[in-house]
């Protein structure tokens, strides 16, 4: 049976609707990561290109450019930066966090080598910059380059904040605005730079941006405790396992009694996890309204999102990303 409109996700309708243009920056990621001297790069990036994610960084710069009426090229190159720069990161966070599994497939650190995932990121940073100052627009560059130093502040904040029960909701969102929202906030911006949109429409897509990838985080966040492993790809529980001090855990944490507090340090700060520990996890959660929290969390950023949209010019788009606000938190229902 075939999907109305009304009932296929929006990121499918977006797709749909930025087809041709999706083409033309799938063509141009596939000519930019070929290296004449080093066949490994393109097999690298090629696992991680073609491993079925959804484009949904690019499509948000395409989407942007065509809401404010952009008829040039060069949204094409942008939507192919944000995917090289999002890549990269992918490469280097599998490495970081000893990943095995990402989409449901092995990680490129796993098939191949911690080396070789770090290198090809390296490559695939290298090559964002390269499009990038193909625009000819100094704005454009700082902004995409801002975005490439604030998501590797948020990953470094991220190393010294993830085990630290001291770790603040502040603190945990600080680093979501940097290794997530800062890539999806940039993604809109350039692409109303490109069009030369007002700047009240500007910051209106920084805006967008910014509380999306916020509510995404959270989301993904929670799923990771009460997601479908196959839906998800990965394990439920990978954050604890990988003592990572995600929102849900924060909450938890914040309204620990003392013996409760003596297992977030056992598990968390020390690292010491025996069995039955994740089912205690999901106990806690539970008893401190951990998941149901966090739940409120996100919709209230999915919300500010789309209040951000009100300056944008009416376009089917705006629609769209005001439907993939919503449908975030909608995997959470």
């Amino acid at each position: 049976m075939l999907q109305t409109e009304n009932s296929q996700k929006p990121h499918d309708r977006m797709a749909a609707f930025l087809a041709d243009d999706l083409a033309a920056v799938n063509t141009l990621i596939r000519a930019r990561m070929a290296s004449e001297h080093a066949p490994r790069i393109p097999e690298v990036t090629a696992h991680l290109v073609d491993a079925g994610g959804k484009r949904l960084r690019p499509m948000l710069t395409l989407a942007a450019a065509h809401m404010c009426g952009y008829e040039g090229p060069y949204h094409i190159n942008l939507a192919a930066t944000v995917e090289f720069i999002h890549t990269a990161t992918l490469l280097h966070d599998d490495v970081v966090d000893e990943s095995g599994q990402r989409r449901g497939r092995p990680t490129a650190n796993l098939l191949w080598d911690n080396k070789s995932s770090v290198l090809v990121g390296d490559y695939l940073f290298a090559r964002s910059f390269q499009l990038m100052t193909e625009t000819g627009s100094l704005r454009v560059l700082d902004i995409l380059s801002n975005a490439s130093a604030t998501i590797a502040e948020g990953e470094v904040l991220q190393l010294t904040a993830s085990q630290d029960l001291g770790t603040t909701e502040d603190i945990y969102l600080k680093v979501v605005r940097g290794k997530t929202a800062a890539l999806f906030s940039a993604a809109m911006e350039v692409g109303g730079v490109i069009a030369d949109a007002a700047e009240n429409q500007v910051r209106a897509l920084f805006d967008y941006g910014d509380a999306l990838g916020v509510a995404f985080q959270i989301v993904d966040d929670l799923l990771d405790f009460q997601g479908d492993a196959s839906a998800i790809g990965k394990n439920i529980g990978d954050d604890f396992r990988e003592r990572k001090l995600t929102m849900p855990l924060i909450k938890a944490v914040a309204k620990a009694d003392a013996e409760e507090h003596a297992f977030w340090v056992r598990t968390i700060e020390k690292g010491k996890q025996t069995d039955g520990d994740l089912d205690h996890v999901l106990a806690l959660l539970q008893k401190h309204d951990a998941l149901t929290d966090t739940a409120t969390a996100a919709r209230t950023w999915a919300a500010q999102a789309k209040d951000a949209l009100a300056p944008l010019p009416d376009h089917e788009v705006k629609k769209m990303l005001s439907d993939l606000a919503d449908y975030v938190v909608e995997r959470i229902n």
